[in-house]
């Protein structure tokens, strides 16, 4: 039998004068500034661990998908936030078409999230699908689930 540690460990990306506080879609654009360059293809799921501020503690890679798909399990969006003690969260991907309208896939991961959140505790501060403003209809290169109200 193998027996493993669960553990979380931090690596600097980059250092900001003041922290960047994620309680709105722009912040939270921002805060992923340079997180999609690596495949920018591919859709990529991350959370951001936040403390009780609003700050980010980090941001951790969760899934990288395909083209035009990535599935991203609550057990693992809610492992990250529990390893990392974050009291809130926040989801982002990426949409590499540019357009960062909601899927039905997205829905149901968003309604299931919120769902999972409620249970655990773990307040679920927003879903942030980041395009770019060319390809958006609304011109703003962002949605935010939160702002839809749909959390």
């Amino acid at each position: 039998m193998k027996i493993y540690d669960a553990k979380i460990s931090y690596s600097l990306v980059r250092e900001d004068p003041e922290p960047i506080k994620c309680d709105s879609a722009d912040n939270v654009v921002e805060y992923m500034r340079g997180a999609f360059d690596e495949y920018p293809e591919q859709e990529s799921f991350w959370v951001i661990l936040l403390n009780t501020k609003n700050v980010p503690k980090g941001r951790h890679l969760i899934t990288l998908g395909v083209a035009n798909a990535c599935m991203a399990m609550p057990r693992e969006v809610f492992r990250a936030a529990i390893l990392g003690s974050a009291t809130a969260i926040v989801c982002v991907h990426n949409h590499p078409s540019g357009d960062p309208a909601p899927s039905q896939a997205d829905m149901n991961t968003t309604r299931q999230l919120r769902e999972a959140a409620k249970i655990l505790g773990i307040i679920l501060q927003d879903h942030v699908i980041i395009g770019n403003k060319i390809a958006d209809p609304m011109a703003q290169g962002r949605y935010s689930f939160r702002e839809a109200g749909l959390i």
